[in-house]
């Protein structure tokens, strides 16, 4: 017979404390996810598809941000890949997305540069 647990059964509590642990392993181990990243420049959108001359000042503390939480080569290479992915399917301008970490004076560990080769990054 199975066990209960505050009403639950020993085995679902089970599953939702192995997947409680998961989210909480991925959360240490990665420091900002590609859904994060692409969330945060939401501010960016009109600037880099062509809208807007210049970044506004959200979009800008979205690059330091992003930049400050790409702690690892992993995440880097990571990001640079979401982030080249998102703007092909999104129209971003490439001359844009070079000059947006300028623009916003940010010195960025990761490139927003969409033809760049992200085995390249460090």
């Amino acid at each position: 017979m199975e066990k209960k647990f505050m009403g639950f059964s020993c085995s679902l509590v089970g599953v939702f404390m192995f997947i409680m642990i998961l989210i909480a392993k991925s959360k240490s181990v990665d420091a900002i996810t590609c859904q994060e990243a692409l969330l945060s420049l939401m501010p960016c959108r009109p600037f880099l598809t062509g809208g807007e001359s210049t970044p506004v000042a959200t979009c800008c503390s979205a690059v330091a941000n992003i930049n400050a939480a790409a702690t690892t080569t992993a995440i880097r290479k990571d990001l640079c890949r979401c982030l080249e992915a998102a703007s092909r399917s999104e129209g971003v301008d490439p001359d844009k997305a070079k000059k947006l970490p300028q623009l916003c004076g940010v010195t960025v560990a990761i490139s927003f540069d969409p033809t760049i080769n992200c085995d390249t990054i460090k």
